[in-house]
Order: structure tokens, then sequence, then C-alpha cells
């Protein structure tokens, strides 16, 4: 039975969606994806376009994960990997790695334009913001925007007081623009996908976990407790809830990254004089810090905020007053905001910060990792890895593979995953050294 969606902002306002129904047949496709979040419809989406039968198993509701849980920020790049980084890991596929995230921003946006689902995904290409939090930070902006215009694509640094106008304080020092960036409601986001991918040909079923897959001969079974999909291509597309529904479902797959667990919140709707001073653009902001401060307006004209704490203990009360305060002292005007929707959801971490892409075998592939950048990143991955699904030759796609390598100590990895928050806070206070 689909567990109830976990209460949210999102699940507050997105426009509803009819639940899918169960798979409850034996049926043939050209391929099964495997988890209908971002990578998975996106991938579903793009292999209904190009005219192949697919079937969409998701063991909830579309969005459920953390498609649907996330902040909505649209960031054209990775959390710690500048392009040249890319490319020095992985060569000509790094290149064209470096090119998907950099154009990830405006692809999403133009899907949405494209299929008609703007408005449900409540889509806002305003830009992205990346505020250096301290005057070293600035030196490392600096760098990152001419990496990114060196690949051609559009940032640029703002000073000190360009970022005062555009964020409404000066208690940031200046940073990284990039105007292709913006913000989403990310359950709307997901609703969206699966929308345009069932009117392409796409067909989804929602309450069906997968309890087994696993190549015979020419294809690809996957089983699920009232029916069975064969397809000649399977795409895996289920990132940190890999094991959450169904354990072991692929074990050396989901010991490749840490499920690190994210707060979000949502303030009131802000009053027209806040609304004017506050962010008057309605960028994206998501600063240079490893304990992340982060915020934007959703349509409501909420500010959707979040942050981390250390410990299980009491965390949602904690990590709500943590934010409150720490909004509070960026915008004194508006003092410590009311919350009134508190959620979480798990992120995909891997040690290098880099995403993975693995072959499952014969036509079949995932990828993981998405490390807090998903909401752009998986959409332009879905395109790649259907194009894979298609026939496109590997050497064409931005998709670096690699063999799946589990964390050693894994276990012991998530346990101390929370703690991990103390080390960034604590670098967070230290001036990187750049060449």
């Amino acid at each position: 039975m689909t567990a109830p969606f976990p209460p949210s902002m999102w699940a507050a306002s997105a426009a509803a969606r009819a639940p899918a129904p169960k798979l409850r047949d034996v049926v043939e496709a050209d391929a099964v994806v495997i988890g209908a979040g971002f990578s998975g419809l996106s991938t579903a989406l793009h292999l209904a376009r190009r005219g192949l039968g697919v079937v969409v198993l998701e063991a909830n509701a579309v969005g459920w994960g953390a498609s649907g849980r996330n902040n909505g920020q649209v960031i054209p790049t990775l959390t710690a990997a500048e392009p040249d980084g890319m490319v020095a890991k992985y060569g000509d596929a790094g290149a064209r790695l470096a090119k998907l995230v950099g154009g990830s921003a405006d692809y999403l946006f133009q899907v949405a334009r494209e299929e008609g689902i703007m408005e449900i995904a409540e889509a806002e290409q305003s830009g992205w913001f990346q505020p250096a939090h301290s005057p070293g930070r600035i030196r490392l902006s600096e760098k990152r925007v001419a990496a990114w215009n060196r690949h051609g694509f559009p940032a640029e640094m703002l000073d000190r007081k360009a970022a005062t106008d555009l964020l409404g304080t000066d208690f940031w020092y200046g940073g990284m623009y990039n105007p292709t960036g913006g913000h989403i409601n990310p359950l709307g986001l997901a609703r969206g996908l699966a929308l345009a991918a069932e009117r392409h040909g796409a067909v989804i079923h929602e309450d069906s976990p997968v309890t087994e897959w696993k190549r015979e001969g020419d294809f690809w079974r996957v089983k699920t407790p009232d029916g069975e999909v064969k397809a000649r291509a399977l795409v895996l597309a289920t990132n940190a809830y890999t094991d959450h529904i169904t354990a072991n479902l692929a074990p050396k797959l989901s010991r490749t990254v840490v499920p690190v667990l994210s707060w979000q919140m949502a303030t009131e709707p802000l009053g027209d004089n806040l609304r004017a001073k506050i962010l008057p653009g309605r960028q994206a902001v998501s600063d240079t810090r490893g304990d992340l401060r982060f915020f934007r307006y959703d349509a409501r004209n909420r500010l959707i905020t979040g942050g981390a704490v250390i410990g299980p203990w009491n965390a949602g009360e904690r990590v709500k007053a943590t934010a409150a305060k720490r909004m509070a002292e960026a915008f004194p005007d508006m003092g410590a905001p009311k919350m009134t929707h508190v959620w979480n959801g798990y992120i995909g971490m891997t040690w290098d910060r880099y995403p993975r892409v693995h072959k499952l075998g014969p036509d079949g592939w995932a990828w993981i990792g998405c490390n807090g950048r998903g909401v752009a990143l998986s959409v332009s991955m879905g395109r790649e890895i259907a194009a894979a699904v298609a026939g496109t030759p590997e050497r064409e796609l931005a998709l670096p593979v690699s063999e799946p390598r589990p964390l050693p100590f894994h276990e012991i990895g998530r346990r101390i995953a929370p703690y991990y928050l103390a080390w960034m806070r604590r670098k967070d206070h230290v001036e990187p050294k750049l060449d």
C-alpha cells in the first residue's frame, strides 16, 4: 500500500494528481524505469518522445522521495566541482559532463516550457546567486566565475554593492551569479513531468514497489508484488532511496552513497513591504558555506529555507529555531520568521561530491549521487540516459561511466554522517587556499 505523502509545503500546495494504477499484469516494453522522481520521469519522458515504449514503476507516488521534498532551487553547478575539475577527472566525458551541468538549469526550464508545465511546476527562471560568506570566498567565487566563463556559460561576478542590491542585505560579500538558474515547486515539477511523459505515451504505475530485477537472456525482468515487466532496457533511478523501500534492491549501488537528511521549511507569506526589500528579484540563493544558508520565494511569497543540526534528538524543532535565527541575522527588518511547514528528505552524497553513472548490464543504466544538486542535474541526466537506451554511442554522451565502488564501512558512515556537519562548520571559518 502506498505510504502517505510526507507533509511539506509542496504537498500542501502542488496541483493534485490522480493516482496511477498499481501494476497487476505481466507487460512488455522497450524500457522499464524504476523510480518516479526527476531522474526516472525525465528518462521516461525523453524515451517516450523518441517513440519508445516505457513503463515506470514507483513504490509509492510520483515525487514521493527526494524529488518532492527538496528546496526547489534550480542550480547549474555541482556542489564542489568546477568544469575544469570535471575534465581533469573524466577527460572527454568530463568535458561533456561540464557542458551538461552548465546548461542544466536552462534545459529544465526549456523542457517545462515545451511541455506546457511551467505553471504546474511554479517555475521561475529568475537566476541563482551564490553569495560569498567571507572575504576569502570572494576569490573562490571569482575562480568559479572564470572557469564557467571559459566553458561558455554566463556566470558573472557581483561585488558587495551589487550583492546587497540583489539580496536586500549587506550580510554577504559579493559572489557568483548565474542568470539561467531559478526555482520550482519540486513536487509540482515531478507531477508535471509525469503528466508530460504520460501524454507522450509512457505508462506509470504507482504503489508498485520492485521486489526483484534481473537480466534473463536478451531482456530485463522486473517484478512487483502483483505484476511483472519484461523490457529490453532497464533504468534504475532511485538515488538515496535505493534500499529505502525494498531492502537489498541494489546493495552494491546503494553503498556507493551516504543518505544525508536535509531539512526544509517555509515561512509565513511575507508582507508587501518586506517582499519589496528582501530579494526583490526573486532569485534562488545558496551561499558558499558547507553548513549552507539558502532561501528563495515560492509562488505564495513564503521564503523557503532550511538547514541542518547535529544529532537526531528533537531535530525538527532545533533546525527550525536555527534557520529562523539565521534569517533574522541576515535580514534584521524581518526578525525571526514563523515557520509554518517543516519537512525533510534524503540527499545522496558521494565522497568526492561527483555523481556516479553505472552500467548494470546490457542496456542497464543507473546514476546516483545528486549531492544536493539534483533538480537541474536530474532532468538533463534523464535526457542522456534515454539517449543511451535509444542507442546513442557512449562516446557522444555526458555519462562518465564507472564501476560501482561501495564505500568502506558504509554503515558506520551512515551513522556518523550527521556529525560531519561539525567539521563543515569549522571549515567555514577557515579561508580557502587557492592557487
